[in-house]
């Protein structure tokens, strides 16, 4: 379908739109590894952070970490501003500053880091709506999310037809649950990461779209 077919778009953020410099990724997951007394390799800092079909909790288990204490003490290590700065852009991301239907963000990067990132990029100007997911809200696969940020766009329970993009199966799953076509933008080789996403539609890049 193209972007015309839709009245409204969701997307995701890391990943998606933007991504981390691996090198700020293993610093940060080191840091937490060394305020928890454990090692984590370059290998295990990509899997924490991108998630990589669910293999965060194992990595946690095989470090013998509470999970609670572990994601506590990475908001501890964050810093916003480094973290932006530490983001890029993907180059066919600008594609969706085109798009001309209400236009949402939903993304599990919470709202003290996504701003700093928005505004560092400036594209905050491309959302008319950002929903950070959380423990009271809910997580994606959870509809919650979506559902709240179609609310906001005012396309929720009238029959409008509408797409979440996304990089993972949590966002497919997401765009499933709440009614909508999930599009899989495929950052990463599938070997990479262990398994397939299987959206209702498979892009490389946003010009895909047209």
């Amino acid at each position: 379908m193209a972007a015309t077919d839709y009245d409204f778009w969701l997307l995701d953020l890391d990943g998606t739109l933007v991504d981390v410099e691996p090198s700020y990724v293993s610093d940060v997951m080191g840091e937490v590894g060394d305020r928890l007394g454990v090692g984590v390799t370059d290998r295990q800092a990509q899997v924490l952070w991108h998630g990589y079909g669910g293999q965060r909790d194992r990595i946690i288990d095989g470090l013998d970490v509470d999970a609670a204490t572990f994601w506590e003490t990475f908001h501890e290590v964050e810093d916003p501003t480094k973290r932006s700065e530490s983001t890029f852009l993907y180059d066919d991301a600008s594609a969706v500053a085109a798009l001309d239907r209400p236009t949402g963000l939903v993304t599990h990067c919470q709202q003290y880091l996504t701003d700093p990132v928005l505004r560092h990029h400036d594209i905050a100007d491309w959302f008319d709506t950002v929903v950070c997911c959380t423990d009271d809200l809910g997580w994606k696969p959870d509809p919650a999310p979506v559902r709240r940020a179609m609310r906001d766009l005012g396309v929720a329970h009238n029959g409008h037809v509408g797409a979440l993009v996304g990089d993972s199966a949590e966002d497919v799953g997401a765009a499933r649950n709440a009614g909508l076509d999930g599009i899989h933008v495929q950052r990463y080789d599938p070997d990479e990461r262990g398994f397939a996403v299987w959206g209702d539609r498979r892009i490389r890049s946003f010009d895909e779209l047209g």
